[in-house]
């Protein structure tokens, strides 16, 4: 298995998709009012998808992920970058940081941290903070899940993709639980060609996740939820895909 994508849910995906994508400066893969796609590079040979859905609304639950970008060593000209594109100032309740927080054109909050050594190769994007009832076992359920290992972040339990560079996910200690709510942005995990689909939803259940029962009719893949209830997607392996064309 691999970790493909990050799912935003979007009331207009294309102009929240144009957003990230002028903002990270990524690849276009797909740009309609019903999807937008586009790609991040994470290093040599390794890319992540930002995936962008439509919804009825923009969601008011708290967010359970969001990304942290990389100021660099001039943070204010990559918020001055920001604000040119459409981001706002936000504040919810931060106080005095060393960090600019911010939220895109449909509201949902991130962070342009300033230069710290924890995040050197990480590129554009520094890190996916997590929310976690239980961040070591969470670190162990999504190392399991994407591959990746262990990793020095700012936060104890990080983990970072095998090639030691791209951005780190933080299991951070959350500080409510997560409800019956949809997430707003979650991870997708693709099977690999050799990957046994039963073996794994299996192992998923071993670990402690859930599958998340849906009202979305006959979907390509299977929807699930982590130990601590954050919700993220297996898709079927690309020959699979390819047998149905």
């Amino acid at each position: 298995m691999h970790l493909e994508n990050v799912v935003f849910d979007a009331v207009d995906p294309r102009a929240l998709g144009r957003f990230w994508e002028a903002a990270l400066g990524t690849q276009n893969l797909t740009d309609s009012p019903d999807g937008f796609e586009t790609r991040l590079n994470i290093g040599p040979g390794q890319d992540l998808d930002l995936c962008f859905q439509p919804v009825g609304h923009v969601p008011a639950e708290p967010l359970r992920m969001h990304l942290d970008l990389a100021g660099g060593l001039v943070p204010e000209l990559v918020v001055e970058r920001l604000e040119e594109l459409g981001a706002t100032h936000l504040d919810v309740g931060q106080g005095e940081v060393a960090w600019t927080v911010m939220a895109d054109v449909e509201g949902n909050p991130f962070c342009v941290l300033e230069d710290r050594a924890a995040y050197a190769g990480s590129g554009q994007v520094a890190a996916f903070p997590l929310a976690s009832a239980v961040p070591e076992r969470d670190q162990e359920f999504w190392s399991w899940l994407t591959g990746w290992r262990p990793a020095r972040g700012t936060v104890e339990h990080s983990l970072r993709h095998p090639t030691g560079v791209g951005p780190v996910i933080e299991l951070v200690p959350e500080t409510r639980p997560q409800g019956a709510w949809k997430n707003r942005i979650h991870f997708d995990v693709r099977l690999d060609e050799y990957d046994d689909a039963e073996y794994v939803h299996a192992e998923i259940l071993r670990r402690g996740g859930t599958e998340l029962v849906t009202d979305w009719g006959d979907l390509p893949w299977t929807c699930w939820r982590d130990p601590s209830g954050n919700e993220f997607c297996v898709l079927g392996a690309v020959s699979e895909f390819a047998a149905l064309d």
